[in-house]
């Protein structure tokens, strides 16, 4: 893939993940060119006219009442990119401001905030070049947009702040003449223009949600392969239960389980046994997978919405030569999505930790105390399940909605607030902790797995422990397993075994 057009619509999760963590460039398509260049050319008459416009000839916020003279338009411009860098914290993931950069010019390209196409094709330059703005993550309340955040990404273009080239840290300036550009000298309303917008949250949110999907299809190999190993039956996958109640992603998780677990000697081993029923976290796992699906799809959706949207104030309309005051940098669709979604994977990461400990707890197993031998000398997965542990209980902290909070803004002008970069910032932490949690319940089932030399399990499992012991050995004896843990978990990010397991049952959804 050579380089993504960014146009008026049409931009996939899938291509916004490939500029953000793969290199690959994006261009500006003739369209968006032809619209930028309308709008701006409407706003240059609007400023020779002396008209009051909100943010390009008033003040922002509540001194939206101040009228700035022609003389000092620029000067008001440069000052709204000084005044809102503001942010504080670390700084975001080199990932996550490529992904902003992309998503600020996606919004650009749509035509509606008559910025030059000039100081649009710097930005893209900067992100062609592979020079990263130095943004502190804290500092957003989701409206009017991503200001602090989005502010401290367009001092580079000023030729001030800080960005990240080849992993050292520059000024800039010097960023600036490594892409060939002059420090802009900002016209009505391109501050504006360049820090109103839900870009920060989106782009944060967008990287969560596809990781997010992967994860998900991860998690059902996971909980086949335990569900194997602790005797489990495989009639909770049967297609009749799951068309009686069906809701789409418990139906895509029972038939991922049903396929991956497919033909499985040890399942047929025990089918005659007294056992009735299976515990809940193994029975119910289609259901409570099932909702997870259906939380990220739905943040999916809402996330995708707002990549390809207008997310300024005001907007221009050059067809009817009209400007219209709106709220579309409210952040409320990504910040309630997110907040939906936090709560999906932390309950994905819930029921993984209950797994986890019916693995390593003999009498729920009937396997060896912590799936080692010499248990005393070894304490082999004890600490595993502490951490998963640890884990699910941060989730559940950061599961509290922040959309559900407000505290008004710009002396009470902007009055209420989304909050939505907080929810994307903290549902992206969860995927990350949620990640961690699989894979200990893989190794924990690969673990078990060695118990049963002489039945042969699923398919699709049999393929999963294999690309497992490829990368981690079998604990014999305790070691470092912060080393195995953190090898499955570039196996999930990779997708390495998601992709073995999906070339030998086909693809899980």
């Amino acid at each position: 893939m050579n380089e993504i057009k960014l146009g008026i619509e049409g931009l996939t999760l899938e291509q916004l993940e490939s500029i953000a963590r793969r290199g690959v460039n994006a261009g500006l398509d003739e369209k968006s060119r032809i619209e930028i260049e309308k709008a701006r050319k409407l706003v240059e008459k609007w400023v020779d006219e002396g008209k009051i416009i909100y943010g390009i000839t008033t003040g922002f916020g509540a001194l939206n009442n101040v009228i700035i003279s022609r003389d000092d338009t620029r000067q008001l411009q440069e000052n709204i990119i000084l005044s809102h860098s503001a942010g504080v914290g670390n700084p975001l993931d080199e990932e996550v401001v490529r992904a902003v950069i992309a998503l600020r010019v996606k919004d650009l390209a749509r035509g509606n905030s008559g910025i030059r196409l000039e100081t649009t094709l710097s930005l893209l330059a900067l992100l062609n070049k592979g020079v990263c703005p130095v943004v502190p993550e804290k500092g957003s309340v989701g409206a009017s947009g991503d200001l602090a955040p989005l502010a401290h990404l367009s001092l580079v273009l000023l030729g001030l702040g800080e960005a990240v080239y080849n992993g050292r840290k520059i000024s800039g300036l010097e960023a600036l003449k490594i892409c060939g550009i002059k420090p802009a000298r900002l016209e009505p309303p391109e501050g504006l223009a360049l820090v109103n917008g839900t870009q920060v949250m989106t782009a944060i949110g967008a990287l969560a949600v596809y990781d997010a999907l992967r994860l998900s299809k991860t998690a059902d190999i996971a909980a086949a392969i335990s569900l194997e190993v602790l005797l489990g039956a495989n009639v909770e996958f049967d297609q009749r239960i799951h068309d009686a109640k069906p809701h789409p992603g418990q139906i895509a998780a029972a038939g991922n389980m049903r396929r991956i677990t497919q033909n499985s000697e040890i399942i047929s081993s025990h089918k005659d046994n007294t056992h009735l029923q299976d515990a809940y976290t193994l029975r119910c796992s289609p259901q409570v997978h099932g909702a997870t699906k259906d939380s990220i799809r739905y943040a999916k959706g809402v996330i995708e919405t707002e990549m390809n949207s207008s997310t300024n104030n005001p907007l221009i309309f050059a067809d009817s030569a009209e400007y219209l005051l709106g709220g579309n940098f409210h952040g409320q669709h990504v910040a309630q999505a997110m907040d939906f979604m936090c709560m999906g994977v932390a309950e994905q990461a819930n029921i993984s930790e209950r797994r986890i400990e019916r693995l390593v707890n003999p009498q729920l197993s009937g396997l060896p105390a912590f799936l080692v031998s010499d248990g005393g000398i070894n304490s082999g997965f004890m600490i595993a399940q502490y951490t998963a542990a640890s884990l699910v209980s941060e989730n559940k902290v950061l599961s509290h909605p922040a959309s559900v909070d407000s505290i008004p803004t710009s002396a009470n002008k902007e009055d209420h607030v989304s909050m939505g970069t907080i929810a994307a910032r903290k549902c992206r932490e969860i995927v990350k902790n949620s990640e961690h949690v699989i894979a200990i319940e893989l190794l924990c089932g690969a673990q078990a797995m060695d118990l049963f030399t002489n039945q042969k399990p699923g398919k699709g499992t049999q393929i999963a422990y294999e690309v497992i012991r490829k990368a981690v050995p079998r604990l014999e004896k305790d070691r470092v397993l912060a080393t195995d843990i953190n090898a499955v978990v570039k196996l999930i990010k990779d997708e390495t075994i998601l992709k073995a397991v999906e070339n030998g049952v086909g693809e899980l959804c």
